[in-house]
């Protein structure tokens, strides 16, 4: 029997390859689905820091200001919504691409600035809120508070440290300062405890506040009678309690909602035109009825001298 002759190498059949084992694929987590802890978008995202301890955190708006009512401009005589346009006198609405920034340093007198040159001034966006100074809790007045927000953990190992610097603060007795970079502009941050949480107040500049001295320099007030002064703290410590919101009721909104709900009753809606300005403002639509009666002319223009024509032939 003849011997077989062996196969080329290359045409020789080789096993499969096997495929790399893959790891199996991790399922998103909920902060890649959903909004970070807390709800809503945060208005910062990033670290504090304590020496070399760093806290993931997100920080949310504490405050808002959807209870209150607002209304709408309507004009009355022809039931449209007003619309506010920026406008240069002489020249009409103009488009927002041909505004720029005017510092006044003299009146009449303005350097403009534009949009680029602004945004490069812009501070980078700082990820890191330093706590570099700690005062007790009363020594800042409250005229220096702006604006508070809750400051959530990130989901995971930064928790225990969050609550390490939370106890810290509480049992010291103390608020936590530092700067931060938030929308491009800086901020000083005062840290202290709220509740199961942290809260994280902005504070003004020195420049932002006025002097207080001038406004009360004319006052001339004598010492108070003895009597009158305990009277007035006696009156004091009777009418004080723990402080609870829900019992201060804006009684302005409550009326304004009775009074819309007894409108609503007794009287039909108006129905308002929504009419949206296409980009361009009022500009583009003056653009547009002058076009048409442009056309309108040349057509009106056109069929004259047809007929004139005709007459002529």
């Amino acid at each position: 029997m003849a011997a077989r002759k062996a196969a080329p190498k290359s045409a020789r059949k080789r096993p499969a390859a096997k495929k790399p084992k893959t790891a199996p694929r991790r399922r998103a987590s909920s902060r890649q689905k959903a909004p970070a802890r807390g709800g809503g978008r945060p208005a910062w995202s990033g670290n504090l820091r304590l020496a070399l301890v760093m806290v993931p955190v997100n920080v949310y708006p504490a405050t808002k200001s959807g209870a209150h009512i607002s209304f709408h401009q309507i004009h009355k005589p022809s039931g449209k919504r007003i619309r506010y346009e920026k406008v240069v006198p002489g020249l009409g609405p103009i488009d927002t691409d041909e505004i720029v920034k005017g510092y006044e340093i003299s009146k009449g007198h303005y350097l403009l600035l534009e949009p680029e040159e602004v945004d490069a001034v812009k501070l980078e966006a700082k990820k890191t809120l330093d706590l570099i100074q700690f005062v007790k809790q009363g020594d800042i007045d409250p005229i220096w508070f702006d604006r508070p927000y809750y400051v959530v953990a990130e989901e995971g190992p930064a928790e225990e440290a969050y609550a390490v610097l939370r106890d810290a603060l509480r049992s010291s007795g103390r608020i936590g300062l530092g700067q931060f970079v938030m929308r491009g502009r800086e901020y000083i941050g005062a840290l202290k405890p709220c509740g199961k949480g942290l809260l994280l107040e902005t504070l003004r500049f020195a420049d932002e506040v006025s002097n207080a001295a001038p406004y009360f320099a004319e006052m001339d007030l004598e010492k108070p009678d003895t009597e009158l002064l305990k009277l007035a703290t006696e009156l004091i410590d009777r009418k004080s309690s723990p402080f609870d919101p829900k019992q201060f009721e804006d009684k302005y909104t409550e009326a304004l909602h009775d009074l819309i709900e007894r409108k609503r009753r007794g009287k039909a809606p108006v129905e308002i035109e929504e009419e949206e300005a296409p980009s361009g403002g009022g500009k583009v639509i003056d653009l547009v009825e002058i076009l048409k009666r442009s056309v309108r002319g040349a057509e009106s223009g056109s069929r004259g001298k047809t007929a004139a024509k005709r007459k002529a032939g």
